[in-house]
């Protein structure tokens, strides 16, 4: 019996062989393990998207080759696919054209911050220059349930304004429509209290791109103030500037005089010099916030303030954003 039990010398040379087998199967399984861990974790790298770019506060554009356009309102979806499909209108409208400037008028409850990261994302996938934004919050639209109307300045491909440019201020549709006869309106913004009149305003103007917008749910006082961009005009120079809204980051003098130092900074770091700004806007959230704007501006030039239901701020008390000439 103790002899047989001696394995026999065939039986320990296979058992050897398997052993040998499975230690090659258990370090290709392991070298295996440690390739696909390596993948695993390069592709979670590649995973990670980079924060979409912000808009730059200034953008120049070609004075001769500037076009305006209004995007059509959309009651389909929410804030954010509203403004994509705008701005998808927008480039459709110009052919794909340079947008120097953006301007959104956003209405519900929709996060206005939302609007320059789309345009960032939106600009940065189709690999085209970010313009500048200005955003503020309205009271309501022309359309039930629409969110937001966008106004558009593009740099086209032809010169289309070889005679300049006029900058109309602010006015009642009536005292504008005199103020614009013999001119060329390209686009006209009206800002109203009550949104009854908007087919009349935009029947009257049916040559410009036009866009209506209530100001404030509650507005103080009744009334429309229309300001336009015509054809044929004082403002010759080579170039525009545009800048994007800054924010006075509380009510009081100290924050006003921020909002228009850091304005101030980004225009000069555009090369604006003080004298070349055509016209300063202030998106103001009362009379009292219009008025401190206009107390710090200390009429420096010609200042538009229009009341507005909110900005991107909830301690915010306005917004202010200029249009400059350039050589």
């Amino acid at each position: 019996m103790a002899a047989n039990s001696r394995p026999r010398p065939g039986s320990i040379k296979c058992d050897v062989q398997i052993l040998r087998y499975r230690r090659i199967v258990l370090l290709a399984a392991l070298f295996s393990l440690t390739a696909y861990a390596g993948k695993k974790n390069k592709d979670d790298e590649t995973q990670v998207l980079d924060l979409p770019k912000d808009p730059p506060m200034v953008a120049i554009g070609e004075t001769s080759r500037l076009v305006f356009h209004v995007a059509p309102l959309s009651a389909k979806g929410l804030l954010s696919q509203q403004t994509r499909d705008a701005l998808k209108a927008i480039l459709k409208a110009n052919g794909g054209a340079q947008v120097v400037h953006i301007r959104a008028f956003v209405a519900g409850s929709g996060d206005l911050r939302r609007v320059p990261q789309i345009v960032s994302e939106v600009f940065t996938a189709k690999k085209m220059t970010l313009p500048s934004v200005s955003v503020v919050l309205a009271g309501g639209l022309p359309l039930e349930n629409a969110q937001v109307a966008i106004e558009a300045i593009s740099v086209g491909k032809r010169d289309v304004n070889r005679n300049g440019l006029a900058f109309v201020e602010a006015a009642s549709p009536d005292e504008l429509a005199s103020k614009l006869a013999g001119a060329v309106p390209v686009k006209v913004s009206c800002f109203v209290s009550s949104l009854e009149s908007a087919n009349a305003i935009e029947a009257r103007f049916q040559s410009a791109a036009v866009n209506v917008v209530q100001t404030q749910r509650a507005p103080a006082r009744p009334g429309s103030s229309c300001e336009a961009v015509a054809r044929g005009g004082n403002v010759r120079t080579s170039r525009l500037a545009f800048s994007g809204t800054q924010v006075a980051f509380g009510p009081d003098e100290k924050a006003a005089d921020l909002a228009f130092q850091r304005l101030d900074r980004e225009l000069g770091a555009a090369g604006v010099q003080p004298r070349d700004v055509i016209e300063t806007r202030v998106y103001a959230l009362s009379e009292r916030s219009g008025d401190l704007a206009r107390r710090i501006y200390k009429g420096r030039g010609p200042l538009m303030i229009i009341p507005f239901e909110g900005v991107a701020s909830v301690d915010g008390a306005f917004a202010v954003d200029a249009i400059a000439a350039l050589p």
